[in-house]
């Protein structure tokens, strides 16, 4: 039986948007977790935000070896015009837990502790929760976002390498791209055998297969975005 004491170690995530309205008064701009040292993370809310208009809320992963300004980064330029805030965590470790030590745990604590704190802030649009990320970042968005699907509505994964999930709640739609000359996560084992993976058990995916290396395009973003917010 899995308890809420150990459900961190499944992947599941517990925080919820808050049904108490939201303060008027909560930060606009880009601000720091303040759930951690030296690798916290950032949250962004666009100035425009008000509580009137709950925003979407995109929870995105930097790769390996990275730190959160570059979760950050991935979506930044879209956030004011789409009304999207973006939470940015760091990994605990260089990368997520369940590539560093195979197994989930630290990460999926720290990640809820952040998902706490925006929904106990801010206005969030319930139909419009996605997680997504870049490389490993991408990986652990997929293996999330499938869990949690029950509170994910929206998988963001650019050139992801794999998904690993044990079980899995509710049926969120993904983005998944990937670059023909990636030659850190080569497409064919990679992102080509996820998606038939995905489609056979029941999952709903736009597929953006690029001319490019391990990278993401402007327009491949842009089209990521549109997706989601559209």
């Amino acid at each position: 039986m899995i308890t809420r004491r150990n459900s961190y170690n499944t992947g599941w995530l517990t925080a919820r948007p808050s049904d108490t309205p939201a303060p008027e008064t909560s930060a606009r701009g880009e601000q720091p977790l303040a759930l951690a040292g030296k690798r916290d993370g950032f949250i962004y809310v666009p100035e425009s935000y008000t509580p009137m208009r709950p925003a979407a809320l995109a929870v995105m992963l930097h790769g390996a070896g990275g730190q959160a300004g570059h979760g950050l980064s991935l979506l930044r330029t879209y956030a004011d015009e789409n009304n999207i805030i973006l939470l940015a965590p760091a990994s605990r470790a260089p990368t997520w837990d369940i590539i560093a030590g195979d197994a989930f745990g630290p990460d999926v604590i720290f990640i809820g502790q952040a998902l706490a704190l925006a929904f106990g802030q801010y206005a969030i649009d319930a139909s419009r929760i996605a997680i997504g990320g870049f490389s490993d970042g991408a990986s652990y968005a997929l293996c999330l976002g499938l869990i949690n699907g029950d509170l994910f509505t929206h998988i963001l994964a650019f050139s992801p390498g794999f998904v690993f999930t044990r079980q899995t709640k509710g049926k969120p739609v993904v983005f998944i791209s990937h670059g023909t000359l990636d030659h850190v996560l080569p497409v064919d084992p990679c992102s080509r055998r996820i998606i038939p993976r995905l489609q056979s058990q029941g999952y709903q995916v736009n597929y953006q297969e690029f001319v490019g290396a391990h990278e993401i395009p402007g327009r491949i973003s842009a089209a990521g975005v549109q997706w989601f917010v559209g």
